[in-house]
């Protein structure tokens, strides 16, 4: 049985090799993603009797903590992959299931065309089926693409002629796609999060997945992609910490007023060091406790899918209580990535700011990658909860 958290142990070490360098140049890690499509990772989730692991959620909290580690933008771009076998696990019927799902259990890598510029309000979507000769196809333009670059397969959030939510699965050589390697973010460099044209694209039935029936109802899929984009910015606070105690161990030199010979008796050095260990930890704990909840509700709401259940009030509890311990990790982990990742540069001084060391990659990358969905929101949220007894909203950001 295949170990995946060990896996993406493994594989983090030779992520990070080069991530440095890669942002710098802005170097696409296809290579990277070659070996985890032959490691296997990408079937964690995937169920057993599909080629995958069927992990916990708190297995996959601790997978893209070791991939936000090694570069954050492998795990985003990795992150609409195990998104994508979440809503189909929930959504889709078994011969979709069987098909898509069973491809990423050989190996596939999918990824997700979801978030368009157009409209009033932030996750419309405008991209839509039309009839054209007989044929149902495609038309669209998506603004964020992220990985669909490295992948197999494409998953797009568009709409039917009714203006029904549904999906449409995309092979990556599909004549009509077009993908653009044109994502200029000051962070997240090497996400591929560009944009993607969908020129009149020829459907066959199998690849249109409907969701509507899903549409206002609470689901764990939103909790489990926060839980994820947490543990990636609590990668990057643990990466920073590991860039502090070196710096601190091998290059800070102490100020001659500090009374000590080394750095590493400085008191101010060491409180430094301390704070960032504090509040990247805290925030580390947040997530773990966080992913027991979703792994919960999860497991919960799949079981009465499977039943052909409505969601009991059971799981809606569960789903409910998810959402507010991943509202307050994504606090937690938003805040401590974008303090820690400024607060390096009071351990190393002017010399951490120098180019080859590239250590403004973390600010920028928390800083990129945080901004997702607001934080005020999720305060919001809590407090409503806890005064009010008001659930969340129902959205992807909860």
């Amino acid at each position: 049985m295949t170990d995946y958290v060990h896996l993406a142990r493994t594989l983090a070490p030779v992520i990070a090799e080069e991530a440095s360098r890669r942002d710098a140049e802005r170097i696409l890690p296809f290579d990277i993603f070659e070996k985890i499509a032959r490691s296997g990772l990408g079937a964690a989730r995937v169920q057993k009797e599909l080629g995958g692991g069927d992990v916990t959620q708190c297995a996959v909290a601790e997978i893209f903590i070791a991939l936000g580690k090694a570069d954050p933008n492998v795990a985003q771009a990795l992150f609409p992959h195990f998104i994508n076998i979440e809503q189909l696990r929930l959504m889709a019927g078994p011969d979709a299931q069987a098909r898509y799902l069973g491809q990423i259990g050989r190996g596939r890598i999918s990824s997700g065309a979801v978030a368009e510029r157009t409209g009033n309000f932030r996750g419309e979507i405008h991209t839509h089926l039309a009839h054209v000769d007989g044929k149902t196809v495609l038309r669209g333009r998506k603004f964020y693409s992220t990985g669909c670059l490295f992948a197999d397969l494409i998953k797009v959030q568009a709409l039917d002629e009714a203006g029904k939510p549904l999906y449409v699965m995309l092979p990556r050589d599909a004549q009509g796609l077009v993908l653009k390697d044109d994502w200029d973010g000051m962070g997240q460099r090497t996400t591929a999060s560009g944009t993607t044209e969908f020129h009149d694209i020829a459907l066959s039935a199998e690849q249109i997945i409907p969701t509507g029936h899903w549409s206002g109802r609470r689901n764990y899929v939103g909790a489990s992609a926060q839980l994820i984009h947490c543990a990636i910015d609590v990668g990057i606070g643990l990466a920073v910490l590991d860039d502090a105690i070196y710096w601190a161990r091998n290059h800070t030199r102490p100020l001659r007023e500090s009374g000590v010979s080394k750095a590493t008796d400085d008191p101010y050095i060491l409180y430094a060091v301390g704070e960032i260990a504090a509040r990247v930890r805290a925030a580390e704990a947040l997530v773990r406790r966080a992913a027991g909840y979703v792994e919960q509700a999860a497991r919960a709401q799949l079981e009465d899918v499977s039943r052909g259940h409505a969601t009991t009030e059971e799981t809606e509890n569960l789903l409910v209580q998810s959402s507010i311990a991943v509202a307050e990790a994504k606090i937690a982990s938003t805040e401590s990535a974008l303090y820690v990742s400024q607060k390096l540069y009071d351990v190393g001084g002017a010399a951490t700011t120098q180019k080859p060391f590239n250590f403004d990659r973390h600010w920028r990358n928390a800083r990129t990658h945080t901004t997702h969905d607001s934080v005020a929101y999720k305060y919001k949220a809590i407090g409503n909860f806890l005064l009010n007894e008001e659930p969340p909203p129902i959205t992807f950001t909860y």
